[in-house]
Protein backbone atom coordinates (compact mmCIF):
# COMPACT_ATOMS: atom_id res chain seq x y z
CA UNK A 1 0.00 0.00 0.00
CA UNK A 2 0.94 3.68 -0.08
CA UNK A 3 0.80 5.80 3.06
CA UNK A 4 2.29 8.56 5.19
CA UNK A 5 4.50 6.92 7.81
CA UNK A 6 5.97 8.89 10.70
CA UNK A 7 9.35 7.62 11.91
CA UNK A 8 10.21 10.81 13.80
CA UNK A 9 8.27 13.91 14.81
CA UNK A 10 8.10 16.78 12.33
CA UNK A 11 7.72 20.53 12.81
CA UNK A 12 5.41 21.03 9.83
CA UNK A 13 3.05 18.82 7.79
CA UNK A 14 5.13 19.89 4.78
CA UNK A 15 7.78 17.38 5.92
CA UNK A 16 5.40 14.42 5.53
CA UNK A 17 6.10 12.01 2.65
CA UNK A 18 4.06 9.31 0.91
CA UNK A 19 5.93 6.01 0.60
CA UNK A 20 5.31 2.36 -0.32
CA UNK A 21 4.53 0.40 2.85
CA UNK A 22 3.50 -3.17 3.72
CA UNK A 23 -0.27 -3.71 3.89
CA UNK A 24 -1.71 -3.53 7.43
CA UNK A 25 -2.14 -6.92 9.13
CA UNK A 26 -5.55 -6.93 10.82
CA UNK A 27 -5.95 -8.66 14.20
CA UNK A 28 -8.71 -11.28 14.54
CA UNK A 29 -11.22 -8.55 15.50
CA UNK A 30 -10.27 -6.04 12.78
CA UNK A 31 -11.53 -5.26 9.29
CA UNK A 32 -9.28 -4.31 6.38
CA UNK A 33 -10.60 -1.21 4.60
CA UNK A 34 -9.69 0.27 1.23
CA UNK A 35 -9.49 4.01 1.97
CA UNK A 36 -11.26 6.25 -0.56
CA UNK A 37 -11.24 9.48 1.46
CA UNK A 38 -9.41 10.69 4.59
CA UNK A 39 -10.51 13.61 6.77
CA UNK A 40 -8.13 16.01 8.50
CA UNK A 41 -8.28 17.00 12.17
CA UNK A 42 -6.32 19.44 14.34
CA UNK A 43 -5.16 16.53 16.46
CA UNK A 44 -3.46 15.01 13.38
CA UNK A 45 -1.18 18.07 13.31
CA UNK A 46 -0.46 17.77 17.04
CA UNK A 47 0.24 14.04 16.70
CA UNK A 48 2.85 14.36 13.93
CA UNK A 49 4.56 17.01 16.09
CA UNK A 50 4.55 14.78 19.19
CA UNK A 51 2.15 17.07 21.08
CA UNK A 52 -0.99 14.89 21.28
CA UNK A 53 -2.14 12.80 24.25
CA UNK A 54 -2.15 9.64 22.10
CA UNK A 55 1.28 9.03 20.55
CA UNK A 56 1.79 5.57 19.01
CA UNK A 57 5.29 4.00 19.08
CA UNK A 58 7.42 4.72 15.99
CA UNK A 59 6.97 4.07 13.14
CA UNK A 60 3.26 4.70 12.65
CA UNK A 61 0.96 5.80 9.84
CA UNK A 62 -0.72 9.16 10.46
CA UNK A 63 -4.35 10.09 10.06
CA UNK A 64 -7.39 8.85 11.95
CA UNK A 65 -10.65 9.54 10.10
CA UNK A 66 -11.66 7.90 6.83
CA UNK A 67 -14.31 6.39 4.56
CA UNK A 68 -13.88 3.44 2.26
CA UNK A 69 -14.85 -0.06 1.23
CA UNK A 70 -14.44 -3.28 3.24
CA UNK A 71 -11.78 -5.56 1.71
CA UNK A 72 -11.74 -8.26 4.42
CA UNK A 73 -13.85 -9.03 7.51
CA UNK A 74 -12.39 -9.97 10.92
CA UNK A 75 -11.26 -13.62 11.04
CA UNK A 76 -12.48 -13.93 14.63
CA UNK A 77 -16.03 -12.66 14.02
CA UNK A 78 -18.66 -15.26 13.08
CA UNK A 79 -21.23 -12.68 12.02
CA UNK A 80 -19.52 -9.47 10.87
CA UNK A 81 -21.81 -6.46 10.57
CA UNK A 82 -20.12 -5.20 7.39
CA UNK A 83 -19.60 -7.77 4.59
CA UNK A 84 -16.86 -7.39 1.96
CA UNK A 85 -17.77 -4.49 -0.36
CA UNK A 86 -19.66 -2.49 2.32
CA UNK A 87 -19.26 1.29 2.20
CA UNK A 88 -18.19 2.42 5.66
CA UNK A 89 -16.75 5.40 7.51
CA UNK A 90 -14.97 5.55 10.84
CA UNK A 91 -11.80 6.24 12.77
CA UNK A 92 -8.63 4.23 13.28
CA UNK A 93 -4.94 5.09 13.44
CA UNK A 94 -3.41 5.01 9.95
CA UNK A 95 -6.07 6.68 7.79
CA UNK A 96 -3.55 8.53 5.61
CA UNK A 97 -2.96 5.47 3.47
CA UNK A 98 -4.64 3.43 0.74
CA UNK A 99 -5.58 0.75 3.31
CA UNK A 100 -6.38 0.83 7.03
CA UNK A 101 -7.43 -1.72 9.65
CA UNK A 102 -10.28 -0.96 12.08
CA UNK A 103 -12.44 -2.58 14.74
CA UNK A 104 -16.18 -2.97 14.18
CA UNK A 105 -16.98 -0.50 16.98
CA UNK A 106 -15.06 2.18 15.07
CA UNK A 107 -17.07 1.75 11.85
CA UNK A 108 -20.51 2.84 10.64
CA UNK A 109 -22.35 2.37 7.34
CA UNK A 110 -21.96 5.31 4.94
CA UNK A 111 -25.34 7.12 4.73
CA UNK A 112 -27.50 6.37 1.71
CA UNK A 113 -26.96 8.95 -1.02
CA UNK A 114 -23.71 10.26 0.47
CA UNK A 115 -20.38 9.93 -1.33
CA UNK A 116 -17.45 8.44 0.58
CA UNK A 117 -15.85 11.91 0.55
CA UNK A 118 -18.94 13.29 2.31
CA UNK A 119 -19.01 10.40 4.80
CA UNK A 120 -15.31 10.71 5.68
CA UNK A 121 -15.94 13.92 7.60
CA UNK A 122 -18.81 12.65 9.75
CA UNK A 123 -17.33 10.43 12.47
CA UNK A 124 -15.84 13.10 14.79
CA UNK A 125 -17.90 16.24 14.22
CA UNK A 126 -21.51 15.05 14.05
CA UNK A 127 -21.63 13.07 17.34
CA UNK A 128 -19.65 15.74 19.21
CA UNK A 129 -22.25 18.36 18.29
CA UNK A 130 -25.31 16.11 18.65
CA UNK A 131 -24.04 14.75 21.98
CA UNK A 132 -23.37 18.26 23.27
CA UNK A 133 -26.62 19.91 22.21
CA UNK A 134 -29.09 17.04 22.57
CA UNK A 135 -27.65 14.82 25.31
CA UNK A 136 -25.89 17.40 27.49
CA UNK A 137 -27.90 20.61 26.91
CA UNK A 138 -31.36 19.23 26.04
CA UNK A 139 -31.86 21.62 23.11
CA UNK A 140 -35.52 22.17 22.25
CA UNK A 141 -37.87 24.21 20.08
CA UNK A 142 -37.78 27.88 21.02
CA UNK A 143 -34.24 27.86 22.42
CA UNK A 144 -31.75 30.50 21.30
CA UNK A 145 -28.40 28.82 20.62
CA UNK A 146 -25.10 30.64 20.16
CA UNK A 147 -22.58 28.61 18.12
CA UNK A 148 -18.98 29.85 18.18
CA UNK A 149 -16.63 29.12 15.26
CA UNK A 150 -19.81 28.15 13.45
CA UNK A 151 -18.11 27.60 10.09
CA UNK A 152 -15.75 24.95 11.49
CA UNK A 153 -16.37 21.20 11.30
CA UNK A 154 -18.11 20.83 14.68
CA UNK A 155 -19.62 24.31 14.28
CA UNK A 156 -21.53 23.53 11.07
CA UNK A 157 -22.68 20.25 12.62
CA UNK A 158 -23.92 22.18 15.68
CA UNK A 159 -25.79 24.74 13.54
CA UNK A 160 -27.64 21.94 11.73
CA UNK A 161 -28.47 19.94 14.88
CA UNK A 162 -29.79 23.02 16.72
CA UNK A 163 -31.93 24.01 13.73
CA UNK A 164 -33.28 20.45 13.37
CA UNK A 165 -34.52 20.63 16.98
CA UNK A 166 -36.32 23.92 16.37
CA UNK A 167 -33.84 26.37 17.90
CA UNK A 168 -32.94 29.85 16.64
CA UNK A 169 -29.20 29.86 15.86
CA UNK A 170 -26.83 32.79 16.26
CA UNK A 171 -23.51 31.92 14.63
CA UNK A 172 -20.13 33.58 15.17
CA UNK A 173 -17.09 33.46 12.91
CA UNK A 174 -14.09 35.65 12.14
CA UNK A 175 -14.48 36.42 8.41
CA UNK A 176 -17.28 37.53 6.08
CA UNK A 177 -16.93 34.34 4.01
CA UNK A 178 -17.20 32.08 7.06
CA UNK A 179 -20.27 33.98 8.25
CA UNK A 180 -21.84 33.40 4.82
CA UNK A 181 -21.03 29.67 5.06
CA UNK A 182 -22.69 29.47 8.51
CA UNK A 183 -25.77 31.19 7.09
CA UNK A 184 -25.89 28.75 4.15
CA UNK A 185 -26.03 25.84 6.63
CA UNK A 186 -29.04 27.33 8.40
CA UNK A 187 -27.86 29.95 10.92
CA UNK A 188 -30.58 32.56 11.53
CA UNK A 189 -28.20 35.37 12.55
CA UNK A 190 -24.44 35.84 12.16
CA UNK A 191 -22.03 37.89 14.27
CA UNK A 192 -18.35 38.65 13.65
CA UNK A 193 -16.54 37.79 16.87
CA UNK A 194 -13.53 39.92 15.96
CA UNK A 195 -15.78 42.85 16.91
CA UNK A 196 -15.17 43.44 20.65
CA UNK A 197 -18.88 44.26 21.09
CA UNK A 198 -20.04 40.81 19.92
CA UNK A 199 -21.59 39.77 23.31
CA UNK A 200 -23.75 42.91 23.20
CA UNK A 201 -24.71 42.22 19.56
CA UNK A 202 -25.69 38.62 20.41
CA UNK A 203 -27.84 39.75 23.35
CA UNK A 204 -29.73 42.23 21.15
CA UNK A 205 -30.73 39.38 18.82
CA UNK A 206 -32.59 37.56 21.61
CA UNK A 207 -36.18 38.30 22.83
CA UNK A 208 -36.14 41.36 25.13
CA UNK A 209 -32.33 41.05 25.22
CA UNK A 210 -32.54 38.12 27.65
CA UNK A 211 -29.53 36.33 26.17
CA UNK A 212 -29.06 32.86 24.71
CA UNK A 213 -30.21 29.62 26.34
CA UNK A 214 -27.26 27.53 25.09
CA UNK A 215 -23.70 28.45 24.10
CA UNK A 216 -21.75 25.91 22.01
CA UNK A 217 -18.07 26.77 22.52
CA UNK A 218 -15.26 24.86 20.78
CA UNK A 219 -12.97 27.92 21.00
CA UNK A 220 -12.50 29.04 24.61
CA UNK A 221 -14.89 32.01 24.87
CA UNK A 222 -16.74 30.98 28.04
CA UNK A 223 -15.95 34.11 30.08
CA UNK A 224 -17.13 36.54 27.40
CA UNK A 225 -20.14 34.34 26.60
CA UNK A 226 -21.45 34.71 30.17
CA UNK A 227 -22.26 38.31 29.20
CA UNK A 228 -24.87 37.18 26.66
CA UNK A 229 -26.15 34.01 28.37
CA UNK A 230 -29.71 33.95 29.73
CA UNK A 231 -30.80 33.03 33.26
CA UNK A 232 -30.48 29.22 33.60
CA UNK A 233 -28.35 29.12 30.43
CA UNK A 234 -25.97 26.28 29.60
CA UNK A 235 -22.46 26.85 28.24
CA UNK A 236 -21.09 23.77 26.47
CA UNK A 237 -17.32 23.49 26.75
CA UNK A 238 -16.37 21.55 23.63
CA UNK A 239 -12.74 22.56 23.07
CA UNK A 240 -10.05 25.23 23.16
CA UNK A 241 -9.30 26.02 19.52
CA UNK A 242 -8.01 29.47 20.55
CA UNK A 243 -5.01 27.63 21.99
CA UNK A 244 -5.25 28.45 25.67
CA UNK A 245 -7.28 27.12 28.59
CA UNK A 246 -9.19 30.14 29.85
CA UNK A 247 -10.02 31.24 33.39
CA UNK A 248 -13.65 32.11 34.12
CA UNK A 249 -14.96 34.68 36.61
CA UNK A 250 -17.24 32.32 38.55
CA UNK A 251 -19.33 35.12 40.08
CA UNK A 252 -20.96 35.59 36.63
CA UNK A 253 -21.83 31.89 36.57
CA UNK A 254 -23.46 32.14 39.99
CA UNK A 255 -25.36 35.38 39.33
CA UNK A 256 -27.12 34.06 36.22
CA UNK A 257 -27.59 30.46 37.40
CA UNK A 258 -25.44 29.33 34.47
CA UNK A 259 -24.44 25.67 34.01
CA UNK A 260 -20.94 25.06 32.64
CA UNK A 261 -21.17 21.71 30.85
CA UNK A 262 -18.14 19.71 29.73
CA UNK A 263 -18.36 17.62 26.55
CA UNK A 264 -15.83 14.83 25.95
CA UNK A 265 -17.43 12.78 23.19
CA UNK A 266 -14.46 10.41 22.81
CA UNK A 267 -14.96 9.09 26.34
CA UNK A 268 -18.58 8.04 25.81
CA UNK A 269 -17.32 4.80 24.24
CA UNK A 270 -15.62 4.06 27.60
CA UNK A 271 -18.20 5.32 30.11
CA UNK A 272 -21.56 5.35 28.31
CA UNK A 273 -21.56 2.96 25.36
CA UNK A 274 -25.35 2.92 25.11
CA UNK A 275 -25.37 6.71 24.48
CA UNK A 276 -23.06 6.27 21.48
CA UNK A 277 -25.71 4.05 19.86
CA UNK A 278 -28.59 6.47 20.52
CA UNK A 279 -26.58 9.49 19.33
CA UNK A 280 -25.77 7.81 16.01
CA UNK A 281 -29.40 6.72 15.61
CA UNK A 282 -30.38 10.36 16.09
CA UNK A 283 -27.83 11.61 13.55
CA UNK A 284 -28.83 9.01 10.93
CA UNK A 285 -32.48 10.00 11.43
CA UNK A 286 -31.64 13.67 10.75
CA UNK A 287 -29.66 12.65 7.64
CA UNK A 288 -32.56 10.51 6.37
CA UNK A 289 -34.96 13.44 6.92
CA UNK A 290 -32.65 15.79 4.98
CA UNK A 291 -31.97 17.90 8.08
CA UNK A 292 -28.22 17.23 8.19
CA UNK A 293 -26.07 17.65 5.09
CA UNK A 294 -22.36 17.02 4.48
CA UNK A 295 -20.00 19.73 5.75
CA UNK A 296 -17.02 19.05 3.46
CA UNK A 297 -14.92 22.12 2.54
CA UNK A 298 -15.54 22.70 -1.17
CA UNK A 299 -13.66 25.92 -2.03
CA UNK A 300 -10.72 23.76 -3.10
CA UNK A 301 -10.26 20.03 -3.80
CA UNK A 302 -7.48 17.93 -2.29
CA UNK A 303 -6.90 14.80 -4.37
CA UNK A 304 -4.28 12.15 -3.56
CA UNK A 305 -2.28 11.30 -0.44
CA UNK A 306 0.39 13.77 -1.62
CA UNK A 307 -2.09 16.58 -0.90
CA UNK A 308 -2.44 15.66 2.81
CA UNK A 309 0.35 18.10 3.86
CA UNK A 310 -1.37 20.96 1.96
CA UNK A 311 -4.74 20.04 3.52
CA UNK A 312 -3.27 20.00 7.05
CA UNK A 313 -1.50 23.35 6.49
CA UNK A 314 -4.76 24.91 5.21
CA UNK A 315 -6.61 23.52 8.23
CA UNK A 316 -3.96 24.69 10.72
CA UNK A 317 -3.85 28.14 9.12
CA UNK A 318 -7.62 28.61 9.66
CA UNK A 319 -8.02 29.07 5.89
CA UNK A 320 -10.83 26.54 5.58
CA UNK A 321 -14.38 25.90 6.74
CA UNK A 322 -16.22 22.68 7.53
CA UNK A 323 -14.33 19.39 7.25
CA UNK A 324 -11.26 19.27 5.04
CA UNK A 325 -11.32 15.88 3.30
CA UNK A 326 -8.69 14.43 0.96
CA UNK A 327 -9.81 12.08 -1.82
CA UNK A 328 -7.68 8.93 -2.04
CA UNK A 329 -8.01 7.52 -5.57
CA UNK A 330 -7.33 3.78 -5.72
CA UNK A 331 -4.75 2.80 -8.35
CA UNK A 332 -6.97 -0.01 -9.64
CA UNK A 333 -9.55 2.59 -10.67
CA UNK A 334 -12.28 0.97 -8.60
CA UNK A 335 -13.00 4.04 -6.45
CA UNK A 336 -16.75 4.60 -5.91
CA UNK A 337 -16.67 8.15 -4.62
Amino acid sequence: MRGIQVAQYVKSPQELRVTELPDPTPASDEYLIEVHAAATNFFDILQIQGKYQNQPPFPWVSGAEFAGVVLATPSGLKDPKFPVGSRVFGASQGAYATKVKAKETALLPAPEGWSLVDAAGLFVTAPTSYGALVVRAGVKKGDFVLVHAAAGGVGLAAVQVAKAFGATVIATAGTKHKLEVAKSFGADHVVDYTDPKWPEMVKKLTPKGKGVDIVYDPVGLVDLSTKCTAWNGRILIVGFAAGKIEKVAMNKVLLKNISLVGVHWGQYAVHEKETVVTVWQGIMKLIAEGKFKPTVFSDKEFVGLEKIPDALIALGGRETWGKVVVQVPQQEGKSRL
